[in-house]
């Protein structure tokens, strides 16, 4: 029994320590990137997600309160943003719909913090169906060109 447990409990924590971040990387004007984060400070349920959604205007909606704080809606070429001047570092989101509809929400502040020239090289890699892996730093990266940007897998190299 103690050898089940101690098998389930190894399980639980590789699966954790090879846990995937995924980016956002979007070309800006100039020739500079944005890069959004899957995982953030900034929290919202999915129903004040697509509560705030429907309020979206160019100009921004009208300034609803929020479990993060105020929270101001824009609709732009990009999609939905929603503005969150009170939060700390976490200002910025931006709603996404995967292919079932599902609400997925990328953050401009998380924790990995990579080079323009590992961003460029991520980018350059990146095809429809996934380019090769490449390493980058203390990450493995397989890159997809997606719909608004390319979206990139990373993981961190096994230490040998």
């Amino acid at each position: 029994m103690r050898a089940v447990l101690f098998l389930a409990a190894l399980l639980v924590v590789t699966t954790a320590s090879a846990a995937d971040n995924v980016l956002l990387i979007q070309m800006q004007p100039g020739g500079t990137y944005r890069v959004w984060h899957i995982e953030g400070e900034s929290r919202l349920s999915d129903d004040e997600i697509m509560a705030l959604e429907v309020t979206a205007r160019p100009e921004g909606g009208e300034e609803t309160p929020t479990s993060a704080g105020p929270a101001r809606v824009y609709e732009s070429s990009d999609g939905v943003t929603i503005s969150l001047p009170a939060a700390r570092n976490d200002k910025l989101l931006l709603v996404d719909r995967d292919d079932c509809n599902h609400v997925r929400v990328w953050h401009a502040a998380g924790a990995t913090s990579l080079s323009e020239d590992q961003i460029t090289d991520i980018v350059i890699s990146a095809l429809p169906g996934g380019g090769k892996r490449l390493t980058v730093g203390d990450y493995h990266v397989k890159a997809f060109i997606t719909k608004l940007g390319v979206t990139a897998t990373l993981w961190k190299v096994p230490v040998k």
